[in-house]
């Protein structure tokens, strides 16, 4: 057998990168048969709140547990997104229509969609209520409901967005934009921000700056372009070893970096955006900026913070080794809505995901592995994988803090195609799995 390092690099990795991404354009989602909340029952073995990869990739695991009528989703959207690829659609190198499948295409066989939104939790009842007023009780709830996006806390949004020059790969409404303010960049500041706040993938920040860069020097528009990080962290990155890698990058490509600056305002009309220094609370500084990235501030769910499950700062509170509820021993949660102390990504979803329900089902422990994927450019990556005590948790046999086009073709063609095929439909087994698929796959 050819050395990993070798095989992913190798024509045979190249043509099954090009099968999947032919298969991802041509093969339909598959159609699963739902019911619609008119038919829903009361009562379930497992309630799964929230549609998202969490939320479905359980649900799937569950029905195969406790049979697929006992397993309902609650979740309002009409539209499914695979939001890691908006990184890549925010610099062109994607197109937002392969970001979003019909959410009735990704919900498991014969599991109930409740197509509503959850109002108010009761732990104590074990029930919930939603918004059309129907309360619905459980013997396991599992939440999955995300993270908010709180556009509204920085002054003069989300209405600048109606402005030229400012986009924000965080939300289907304003991704397409960054990739017209990308092109439409004649001189002057391109600045990328990241908020005073807990975020989902906390790489992707800047990883549309290294993209941005690259399209500037792609484009002759390098030398007029002075980019800017904003950042209000105090390090480019929480793990030593790939931020060791990123300050390389950073140097070698005269970026500008500058911790402890939080946005607080955007004045889109005069294309200037206003930061705290947050190690003097109350100095501000003006930028002027010809392009603008904002990473909104993010929270839990308002439905949680008022919620019983909720510790102090609006989280779901559970064990880090079990997500399981410190309080209430049938309720458990996964993904951005807990207070587990990982980074926010997809990948730490799909690692969670056995651990659920262990009281039930599964004897397992969570080490906290986290996934982070830092695209630098439009053919390189650096794959960041660690666990909680912020120390390398890798896959692969070889340096992953290098740069590598093997690792973009995985998260620009692969990881999409199992996602939308292996993950959401509850066969994801975590590093583990790629490992496995790579030495069987192209031995």
């Amino acid at each position: 057998m050819a050395p990993l390092v070798a095989v992913v690099s190798s024509p045979r990795a190249r043509l099954l990168t090009c099968f999947l991404r032919l298969g991802a354009q041509q093969a339909g989602p598959l159609q699963l048969h739902t019911r619609t909340s008119c038919t829903a029952k009361n009562h379930y073995e497992v309630l799964v709140l929230g549609g998202g990869t969490g939320g479905i990739t359980m649900a799937t695991r569950m029905k195969r547990k406790v049979g697929a009528e006992n397993v309902a989703i609650v979740e309002p959207s009409e539209r499914h997104f695979y939001q890691p690829i908006w990184t890549l659609v925010g610099a062109g190198a994607k197109q937002l229509s392969s970001s979003g499948r019909p959410t009735a295409s990704v919900m498991p066989s014969g599991v109930e969609w409740i197509q509503d939104k959850v109002a108010e939790l009761n732990p104590d009842k074990s029930c919930i209520r939603t918004d059309s007023g129907k309360e619905i009780s459980y013997k396991y709830l599992i939440i999955a409901l995300g993270i908010q996006l709180d556009y509204e806390k920085i002054k003069g949004l989300p209405e600048g967005f109606a402005h030229p020059k400012i986009g924000s790969n965080y939300s289907v409404k304003t991704v397409e934009k960054t990739w017209k303010a990308l092109q439409d960049f004649k001189e002057g500041n391109a600045i990328f921000t990241f908020p005073n706040t807990p975020v989902k993938c906390a790489g992707a920040p800047q990883k549309i700056m290294y993209l941005s860069e690259a399209y500037f020097r792609k484009t002759g528009k390098r030398s007029k372009a002075n980019i800017i990080f904003n950042t209000s962290l105090g390090a480019i990155f929480g793990v030593k070893k790939y931020a060791d890698a990123l300050q390389e990058i950073i140097r070698e490509r005269n970026l500008t970096v500058n911790y402890k600056q939080n946005l607080i305002e955007v004045r889109a009309d005069k294309q200037e955006a206003v930061f705290e220094n947050l190690d003097k609370p109350g100095e501000t500084q003006v930028f002027s900026y010809e392009m603008l990235h904002v990473t909104p501030p993010m929270s839990s769910p308002d439905v949680l913070k008022t919620s019983p499950v909720a510790d102090s700062a609006g989280w779901v509170d559970v064990d880090k080794e079990t997500l399981q509820h410190k309080k209430y021993p049938n309720v458990f949660g996964i993904g951005d809505c807990t207070n587990l102390p990982t980074s926010k990504t997809a990948a730490a979803v799909g690692r969670t995901r056995p651990l659920v329900l262990s009281c039930s089902f599964y004897q397992f422990q969570y080490d906290g592995y986290t996934s982070c994927p830092l695209v630098t450019g439009y053919n390189r990556v650096i794959l960041a994988e660690f666990d909680y005590r912020a120390q390398p948790l890798e896959t692969f046999p070889f340096d992953q803090s290098k740069e590598r086009l093997s690792m973009y073709l995985m998260k620009a063609d692969m990881m999409p195609f199992l996602y939308w095929n292996i993950m959401l439909r509850g066969y994801w087994g975590g590093p583990a799995f790629l490992r496995k698929l790579f030495h069987l796959g192209m031995s």
